[in-house]
């Protein structure tokens, strides 16, 4: 970050460019994720898979894919849907929107059909795949109809949210034939309609969603293999917000990394091909660590990783997702699959 931008302290360390800021704010939390790890009884894995290299989706839909970035998502795992159809998305779409509309009007019966001024529609997303054995992503979408001045009728999209599974062979692999797979969902829009949504799908696909909160474990995995991305244009500082324990008007530290400096870093510390191991992920949070102490004499190891910004994407340990390259968007959902498997197995 710049020196001389207000309210920031660099380091005095040639070549480095590593700034820190304290601020007051209230921290909200959902609680720790829950979950059993299919492998070490709810730990984190010692090693994950390199996130795959950037390609093309062919059948993807860039109108749909650039509609996902920049919102901010809330993040939940969803247990299988049993006889979800994609044939039978039309009629979805008909029976939620009178489900959403006697919600809105309190409970008050309403016919399918009707034109009740709220629309939902169901549609797929194509190119959200990590492989072949993964089913295709859905959009769900809420509109509201309004009139316009000069009397027009317009659809204004108000709530959405989608449902995916990249590289999330590990569950496919035990799930019978009647259920479809989908444990990422990721919410945009007011909570009520959230709600609503979530529990016609319960009612409906037998099925169970849990926000999905992140550790500080796996925050930093996030901030490690996020800064191992290229980014050709819009690269933008490595941040990392601790929160301060035993302060009751909650303290905050913000750590801004150059990614220049990031990524350098991350280049000397990932050495093995292929995968990304828990040692390198603590080795490189170590080196930061060490030169914040170095120069503010901060323990950071004491605090806690509530939130993670970088290029690629931000996130928050409460659940809360903001996606910003679309490049890396498959490597970026494929983290978030395996997470959301876990906190359901």
């Amino acid at each position: 970050m710049d020196a001389s931008e207000p309210g920031k302290a660099t380091a005095a360390e040639p070549g480095a460019h590593l700034a820190s800021t304290t601020t007051t704010t209230t921290t909200l939390s959902r609680g720790p994720a829950a979950g059993r790890s299919r492998l070490l009884f709810g730990h984190t894995p010692l090693r994950r898979a390199a996130p795959p290299s950037p390609a093309p989706q062919e059948n993807a839909d860039p109108q749909k894919i650039a509609f996902l970035l920049r919102k901010q998502w809330a993040l939940y795992s969803v247990t299988p849907l049993y006889k979800f159809s994609y044939a039978n998305m039309k009629q979805y779409s008909r029976h939620l929107s009178a489900f959403v509309a006697a919600e809105k009007q309190k409970g008050l019966a309403v016919e399918v059909g009707i034109d009740l001024g709220i629309k939902v529609i169901f549609s797929t997303l194509l190119g959200l795949k990590g492989t072949d054995r993964d089913q295709a992503a859905i959009l769900v979408q809420i509109a509201s109809k309004t009139q316009t001045t000069s009397g027009k009728e317009e659809e204004k999209v108000v709530w959405s949210g989608w449902f995916c599974c990249v590289f999330g062979d590990d569950l496919l692999e035990n799930v019978p034939e009647d259920f479809t797979c989908l444990p990422l969902f990721l919410a945009n829009g007011a909570e009520t309609y959230t709600a609503i949504i979530g529990t016609w799908f319960q009612k409906t696909f037998d099925c169970c969603f849990s926000r999905l909160t992140i550790s500080p474990l796996n925050l930093a995995w996030m901030a490690a293999m996020w800064t191992g991305y290229k980014v050709d244009s819009h690269a933008v500082a490595t941040e990392l917000i601790f929160s301060v324990p035993c302060i009751p008007q909650g303290l905050d530290i913000s750590y801004a990394i150059h990614p220049e400096d990031a990524q350098a870093l991350w280049g000397t510390v990932q050495n093995t091909q292929g995968e990304v191991t828990q040692e390198e992920v603590d080795l490189f949070m170590d080196c930061l660590y060490s030169h914040f102490h170095r120069h503010f004499k901060i323990h950071l190891s004491a605090t806690r990783l509530v939130k993670v910004s970088t290029s690629i994407a931000s996130v928050h340990s409460d659940g809360n997702l903001k996606i910003l390259q679309s490049k890396y968007l498959i490597g970026v959902l494929m983290l978030l699959t395996e997470l959301a498997i876990l906190q359901i197995q």
